[in-house]
């Protein structure tokens, strides 16, 4: 009978084969085993991106200077969006580009191996945006300020608007995570995007939503923990019936059209739309009204390929 682990001798092997030789050899000992199968081929393919990924910076190097700020950029030709398709700060920043029909470029990192960050090497996270090639801008927040001050030279935020764009990042978008992946089917159902998104083998879609949902699902257990929420759906409601309070019954918090601070509260809940933490939460709030408005004006999205 043949056995996978002669395979495992041979010098030849790429770090993605030996880890899936193993791996398939390990689905006959149960299922335990099997999500060793998961594991082991996602870090193994993992690796062999990461060396695909740095042969290619190697043979096409290209000075990217990490900035807080677009000063001494004079006319921006090209930006690049380093997300997740599902995560609250990068819909943020695509709602800003989208609200002001800036145009940009995506590239769909894997949450997982992460390789398509390989040119950042000290900052690991999503959002990144790449202007020009030669500028990166790390953070929702810095990336949306840097972009404001470039379109508005003269632009002050108003007190209201500042408090309520930072209540987002401080308070609200830590809900939504607890909410996101509540359940294990609502944390799988989360991970469906990346079977539709980004540039990713077939094997590697598959590891990275078993994957990622497990983990992402104790992770949500934690961060419940973190921030004392002690019911998930009812610290959304409160959060939104919060920001619905502050509008005082106008159209958007900017008046006749959206501020930063609109802009920032739909884009984290577009990221849960179409999941069953959104249908429950337009369910029993107000909100939809206040977000059509908001993604009406929004409107198309200005991302190409």
């Amino acid at each position: 009978m043949f056995r996978f682990s002669r395979l495992l001798t041979r010098p030849n092997l790429s770090p993605f084969s030996r880890s899936l030789t193993r791996t398939v050899s390990a689905t006959r000992r149960g299922p335990i085993s099997f999500i060793s199968l998961v594991l082991g081929t996602s870090a193994g393919y993992g690796l062999f991106r990461m060396s695909q990924q740095d042969f290619y910076l190697h043979a096409e190097e290209k000075p990217i200077v990490v900035s807080d700020s677009l000063d001494g950029v004079q006319t921006i030709n090209k930006i690049v969006l380093y997300q997740y398709e599902a995560c609250p700060f990068c819909n943020k920043v695509r709602a800003f580009f989208d609200y002001n029909r800036i145009p940009y470029q995506v590239v769909e990192v894997n949450p997982l191996t992460k390789s398509e960050l390989a040119f950042s090497k000290n900052y690991r996270k999503v959002p990144i945006a790449v202007v020009n090639d030669t500028v990166q801008l790390n953070d929702s927040t810095k990336i949306i300020s840097s972009f404001t001050k470039h379109l508005h030279k003269n632009k002050k935020e108003n007190e209201e608007e500042a408090k309520w764009s930072s209540w987002v990042d401080s308070h609200f978008v830590h809900v939504l995570s607890p909410n996101i992946y509540r359940t294990p089917k609502e944390a799988f159902d989360s991970f469906d995007y990346i079977t539709k998104t980004g540039n990713f083998s077939y094997i590697s879609r598959q590891s990275t939503r078993i994957v990622g949902a497990t983990v992402m699902y104790f992770v949500a257990k934690k961060l419940k923990t973190k921030y004392n929420i002690k019911d998930e759906r009812k610290s959304l409601y409160d959060g939104v019936n919060e920001w619905l309070t502050a509008l005082q019954g106008r159209d958007f918090m900017g008046g006749k059209k959206p501020n930063l601070a609109d802009l920032a509260v739909y884009g984290v809940l577009h990221a849960i739309e179409g999941l069953s933490a959104f249908d429950d939460l337009t369910a029993n709030t107000n909100v939809s009204d206040w977000y059509n408005r908001v993604k009406e004006v929004v409107g198309p999205t200005t991302r190409y390929i």
